[in-house]
């Protein structure tokens, strides 16, 4: 279970459709006081940030649309309540991107981290 801090465009299709679907378990755990996951580290990091959750499925969302996806699962945003920052990792972005060059998967991990 991942939620990337990297630009979405940068993901590819799996990396992209897999992140949007863990965002949404990640939102049900947190807004509904599911078990599932609850003690995971990336659901943790996301307590008391869900406006940054929310703003990270809108960047998901968007970028899925520039792909030609058709969305059809959007979060209430009257549930995203806390920080609209994320600034707890797991891994910084610069070593997100190096994971994601080891996957050896088409996701553009060549340059900078966002």
């Amino acid at each position: 279970m991942r939620i990337w801090d990297i630009e979405p465009r940068r993901l590819c299709r799996n990396h992209l459709l897999g992140e949007h679907r863990e965002l949404h378990c990640i939102w049900v755990v947190l807004t509904q006081g599911k078990k599932g996951y609850s003690r995971h580290p990336e659901t943790l990091r996301w307590r008391g940030r869900l406006k940054a959750l929310y703003r990270r499925h809108t960047a998901l969302v968007a970028e899925m649309a520039q792909r030609g996806y058709n969305h059809k699962s959007p979060l209430d945003k009257r549930l995203a309540t806390g920080s609209a920052v994320q600034n707890i990792f797991i891994d910084p972005p610069r070593r997100q991107l190096q994971l994601l060059a080891g996957k050896k998967c088409a996701c553009r991990t060549g340059d900078a981290a966002s």
